[in-house]
């Protein structure tokens, strides 16, 4: 069987049966996809007689090329998932993958905002406009939610409950979670809802809560532009990733108390682990706080 039908079985399997995202399959696509290149391209069948050795040579090649362990770990997991995959459906009888271990990454801490900066990043929209109401309400339910970007673009109308002050966010794996707004968040959505959406769809019909400007959904690069001309306009300084709010609604909850399984919960997590880097953060912030302000810090 040639490498790039298998491939194309893979992705599917992976759309149907796993339901991962857009964005997660290319990633597996994308690295499968060097592989076939290193063993002479997508029309190649070495991949189905290849040992243990073959792979290691393959990772030693990648190493030699100064790849990260993140980029290593990640074209390992890629492979072991498709090889599960191909054995699963008898193309194979021997899992190469198998005694082959992946470098231990580090979970990189991130660079967090303060609840300062945040307060300066949310009061930047110019809420007199439709659009900047629009922001201001992006920024309100990101803050209160800790939504990831493509989970605010992609969330529909019809998932948002403002008199019950709750969303239902459908997130990674079609995993559903339901999220409290707040005070702040369920006034701003509903004002944007009252004022500036009907302005911006017309009279069309859309299904996503928040619209572009010419009324129609809108897209992850378009929310990420935005936020980052208004942190420019709020004068934040550092370095600010798409995930800037949600890793600030997660730090700045247990900076004030909050358990880590519940903000498991809210981030829709399905490992503790991947949740514990916050506690990190939080206990960086108070050392630091000692050291600035302990007259023997």
């Amino acid at each position: 069987m040639p490498f790039i039908q298998a491939l194309e079985n893979f992705l599917i399997h992976l759309y149907l049966s796993e339901g991962l995202s857009a964005n997660t399959r290319s990633a597996y696509k994308t690295d499968l996809k060097q592989f076939a290149v290193y063993l002479g391209g997508l029309e190649n069948q070495a991949w189905l007689s290849l040992g243990r050795e073959d792979l290691q040579l393959f990772l030693t090649t990648l190493q030699q090329q100064k790849r990260s362990d993140r980029s290593m770990a990640r074209m390992m997991s890629s492979l072991k998932r498709f090889y599960g995959f191909a054995l699963e459906q008898a193309w194979l009888s021997i899992n190469p993958c198998d005694l082959i271990k992946s470098p231990r990454v580090t979970a990189a801490i991130p660079n967090v905002l303060s609840e300062q900066s945040i307060l300066d990043l949310i009061n930047a929209p110019d809420t007199q406009t439709d659009l900047g109401l629009r922001d201001r309400a992006i920024l309100e339910l990101m803050y209160a939610t800790g939504l990831r970007v493509s989970e605010v673009v992609n969330l529909p109308l019809t998932q948002m409950n403002l008199s019950a002050g709750l969303v239902m966010v459908t997130g990674k794996g079609n995993k559903e979670r339901i999220v409290p707004l707040g005070e702040h968040a369920t006034d701003w959505l509903s004002r944007y809802l009252r004022y500036s959406r009907p302005n911006l769809t017309g009279e069309k019909w859309v299904e996503t809560l928040f619209v572009s400007r010419i009324g129609r959904s809108m897209t992850r690069q378009t929310l990420w532009h935005r936020i980052h001309n208004l942190a420019q306009i709020a004068g934040i300084t550092g370095k600010l990733s798409p995930h800037g709010l949600r890793h600030a609604f997660a730090t700045h909850l247990i900076n004030h108390g909050a358990d880590l399984r519940t903000v498991q919960l809210l981030l829709g997590h399905s490992d503790l682990s991947t949740t514990q880097i916050y506690t990190h953060v939080a206990k960086e912030r108070l050392k630091n706080l000692h050291q600035q302000h302990h007259p023997r810090g």
